[in-house]
């Protein structure tokens, strides 16, 4: 057997320069992850279960994604280039099936975008009522992702420029309110908390959205090919990201809980919490925090979205279209508007909880791959010396692969005819790229 080392199309590029450690890694892995969730996801939650139980539905999402993230692990040590999910797929499966994981990352991608997007009208909601429904969500939402659009067709510089901007202040608020909500918890905010019928909806449903606010850790695997030692490196980045990411959200929906009564009604509950236990100085201060990271995380995905389809089409498994480069600004601008239209458009047609679950959907549906890659790739490839690899033989994928299905299960029919349907779309994008027949 051969050690797998995943290359790129042109190997003759000059070679990345290999300057990321483990600590590196794990800042891009907590913020990749930590986004606008975390801001609208506790008083989701709430209202699913009932406020005392919302905090034992991110003990399981927690559980569930630490099973997948251990298989993202072992499938990185496998791998020195770049590529993630999409090499794990492509070197396990096939070309076709390397294809449909990066082009469900896409709509992961876009999904989310719209659901961020909706998630930022709640919080400019506070501030003005209108952007919460109706032609003020339109206006907000439009005028959101059209100008970070904009800001992206100009030059990647002027939107990494806003990432950093933005990236700044997007574990600030979290920090404030936790540093003072801590002291203000009333521990009878708590009864009834193994009682699960308090809420609107099942307790699989709330795993489900939760999975919206954990996403984004297999980005580690990505920037493989700039990592001092990735076998070495990124599966402990991995397993940090995932430890640090669940302490902050549990003590986040530990503070929500114990200082909003009327959690499950609240639009931005952060906010809201904020200002029973600080004042309104203060919840005014967390509402503005909060839509700084929803800002910001949507900044990210209008950059990173696009540039994956540019770069499927650049090695050939996207029609041409979807590579043009501006001539003025060299910015992929059609991918860029290809991106735009379809998040705006899903922005209108849903709200932040329908388009997280599709979102998840489309998500599970690449990290089941990269689970079942493991087996494929122990057999293909001669373990590395400094590989990790999971105890227990099968049992660690199996049991993230169970996960994965049972949490699927919990999704409507109508968000599982979404993610077939994505995946029809994106094998005709496939097959007009003139890839039938291609070998790996």
């Amino acid at each position: 057997m051969a050690q797998n080392d995943f290359k790129t199309e042109n190997e003759s590029r000059p070679a990345l320069i290999r300057a990321m450690g483990r600590w590196d890694l794990t800042a891009v892995g907590v913020n990749q992850v930590i986004g606008s969730g975390i801001f609208i996801m506790p008083a989701t939650v709430a209202a699913t279960v009932g406020i005392p139980s919302s905090l034992l539905p991110w003990v399981a999402a927690g559980m569930a994604n630490a099973l997948i993230v251990l298989c993202f692990a072992e499938a990185g040590t496998q791998f020195r280039e770049a590529g993630g999910p999409y090499a794990y797929a492509r070197t396990a499966f096939g070309p076709f099936i390397g294809f449909e994981v990066a082009w469900m990352m896409w709509v992961t991608r876009v999904v989310a975008q719209a659901a961020l997007a909706n998630a930022f009208a709640l919080y400019v909601g506070r501030f003005w009522a209108p952007a919460t429904e109706g032609p003020g969500r339109l206006l907000v939402v439009t005028l959101l992702l059209g100008g970070l659009a904009a800001i992206n067709l100009a030059g990647v510089r002027y939107g990494s420029l806003a990432i950093n901007f933005f990236t700044i202040s997007k574990l600030a608020p979290l920090a404030l309110f936790l540093g003072v909500g801590i002291f203000f918890i009333e521990p009878g905010n708590f009864e009834g908390m193994f009682d699960l019928s308090g809420g609107t909806g099942t307790f699989g449903a709330a795993v489900l959205m939760l999975m919206f606010t954990f996403g984004g850790y297999e980005l580690i695997t990505i920037p493989a090919s700039e990592a001092r030692s990735p076998r070495r490196d990124a599966p402990r980045a991995l397993l940090l990201t995932i430890g640090v990411v669940f302490v902050i959200y549990f003590l986040v929906q530990l503070v929500a809980v114990g200082t909003l009564p009327a959690l499950d009604t609240s639009d931005t509950p952060l906010a809201d919490a904020a200002e029973v236990f600080g004042g309104s100085a203060f919840g005014v201060l967390i509402a503005l925090g909060g839509l700084l990271s929803i800002a910001g995380s949507n900044a990210g995905s209008m950059l990173t979205g696009p540039r994956l389809t540019f770069a499927l089409s650049d090695n050939g498994q996207l029609p041409g279209f979807f590579a043009h480069v501006n001539g003025r600004y060299r910015t992929p601008d059609v991918s860029i508007l290809i991106y735009l239209g379809i998040a705006v458009a899903l922005a209108y047609s849903g709200s932040f909880v329908q388009l997280a679950t599709l979102s998840v959907v489309a998500r599970i549906m690449f990290y089941m791959t990269t689970c079942a890659a493991i087996p494929v790739l122990r057999r293909r490839f001669e373990a590395p010396a400094d590989a990790f690899k999971l105890p227990g033989g099968m049992l660690i994928p199996s049991l993230a692969l169970i996960v994965c299905i049972m949490i699927l299960r919990s999704a409507s029919a109508a968000d599982i005819k979404g993610g077939g349907i994505a995946l029809l779309v994106g094998a005709v994008f496939y097959l007009m790229a003139g890839n039938a027949g291609k070998q790996s």
